[in-house]
């Protein structure tokens, strides 16, 4: 039909310019806060085009759906400024109407917020946490530069080497200075490598000496050694089992139920819920008068996305916080807010008024003349 094809027509256009500006700014503010990691020692440069892709697939769900909630918003709040609407109105068409050419439009973003949220989601997070982790918990000793002092991550100790070798674990005329409460070490050596014992990560000297003092007492000993091993890291690599919530798959979740684990999956489920809700939600938020030469339904509607966005987050929190059950929360969230939409579009289709039909009163009978 006319009317389907070209509702379906002007809001593709929409949706597929809003979703270039949405990711043009989302992609630019991403890079500025990767690049200030990086700059920040937090974040390896050469992963930096890495963890934006993953990042860019985590948070292409939300744009996805808002992208979608501003094009039917902008869409049918155009045809309402043009007239467009009251001709369609004036022919037998309710807003109700729309709701089938807007969801055909919407479906296959609704298909791909789906496999993003259930799939690519704990995907990409568990990859951005084992980079961040494989950089963060890498030995001390990589973190050297040739020729330069160097601080260990927890401000305890000062290292330098002369030179390293090529995979990063071994180098050359160690230097280690340690402080730990009121006792100093210096520690050198012709030879450092790392080694790996369990969890732990330890550095392995050859031919050195020790030389510690005491601020306290003044005393001093001096020690050399042959081989000598000192813990340079308590913590390996996180084991596939210890992955925070969202870096977990959807089964693995289903299959362990806790608050933590059930708060993920509100979230999942709760943003695939929200993004069809904010469809029929933005059919409703669209009228507008043609009279006024404005865009604050746009305004209102984008504080409707804020705010529902916000009641997303606040459900998950209240499973975390075991405060309300996973069921309870999605319905009271979503399913309010999908009752909303509804009623909105109702009270669109009956001119803003409570027209009920025992409410209506005939016509008043004529007074006969006497």
């Amino acid at each position: 039909m006319l009317f389907d094809s070209t509702v379906r027509r002007e809001l593709a256009r929409s949706f597929g310019v809003t979703l270039v500006v949405i990711l043009t700014i989302v992609l630019t503010i991403m890079l500025i806060q990767t690049l200030g990691r990086a700059a920040g020692g937090n974040v390896a440069p050469q992963d930096v085009m890495l963890l934006m892709g993953y990042a860019s697939l985590s948070h292409l769900p939300t744009m996805l759906s808002l992208s979608m909630f501003i094009a039917v918003v902008a869409t049918l709040g155009r045809m309402y400024r043009e007239s467009e609407m009251t001709i369609w109105f004036a022919s037998g068409i309710g807003l109700s109407r729309f709701v089938k050419p807007v969801l055909r439009v919407a479906s296959p973003v609704l298909l791909l917020v789906i496999v993003l949220n259930l799939l690519l989601w704990p995907w990409g997070n568990q990859n951005s946490e084992q980079l961040l982790e494989r950089y963060q918990k890498r030995s001390d000793l990589s973190r050297v530069a040739p020729g330069q002092f160097q601080t260990s991550r927890d401000g305890s100790s000062v290292f330098f080497i002369d030179r390293d070798s090529e995979d990063g674990r071994t180098g050359r005329n160690v230097f280690i200075l340690t402080q730990k409460d009121e006792r100093e070490a210096v520690t050198t050596s012709a030879k450092g490598q790392i080694v790996l014992e369990g969890d732990d990560r330890f550095l392995l000297l050859d031919h050195g000496q020790r030389n510690e003092s005491n601020a306290r007492t003044q005393e001093k000993t001096l020690a050399r050694f042959e081989e000598y091993k000192v813990l340079a890291d308590s913590q390996a690599m996180r084991a596939a089992d210890k992955l925070p919530p969202k870096a977990t798959s959807t089964l693995d979740l289903l299959k362990k139920p806790n608050p933590a684990n059930n708060a993920e999956l509100t979230w999942r489920f709760g943003m695939i819920l929200s993004c069809f809700n904010m469809v029929l939600m933005g059919i409703g938020l669209s009228a507008t008068n043609p009279r006024r030469a404005n865009n604050w339904n746009l305004m209102f509607a984008l504080l409707c996305a804020v705010v529902y966005f916000n009641l997303t987050n606040l459900s998950q929190a209240w499973v975390a916080g075991s405060r309300v059950s996973m069921p309870v929360a999605m319905l009271g969230v979503h399913g309010g807010v999908f009752l909303l939409a509804l009623g909105l579009m109702w009270l669109r289709d009956q001119g803003n008024r409570l027209c009920l039909p025992f409410f209506k009163r005939g016509p008043k009978p004529a007074v006969a003349a006497a």
